[in-house]
């Protein structure tokens, strides 16, 4: 069974991804927008960050 490990490359896209969507659901939160808005966002971020957190990296070459 082959590793799943993150690039350097694709774990700074997936962060900033997540930076991007926890933006995004506080201005829908703070603006009292629609709840799946809020749900998207706020798992978009969750998973991004948890893939960032717990995927490990390769090393960088």
């Amino acid at each position: 069974m082959a590793e799943f490990a993150l690039t350097p490359m694709s774990a700074t896209i997936m962060f900033v991804l997540a930076c991007f969507a926890g933006y995004r659901y506080r201005r829908v939160w703070a603006a009292e927008g629609p709840r799946w808005k809020l749900w998207f966002y706020g798992v978009l971020a969750a998973v991004c960050l948890s893939l960032v957190a717990f995927v490990p990296l390769t090393a960088g070459a």
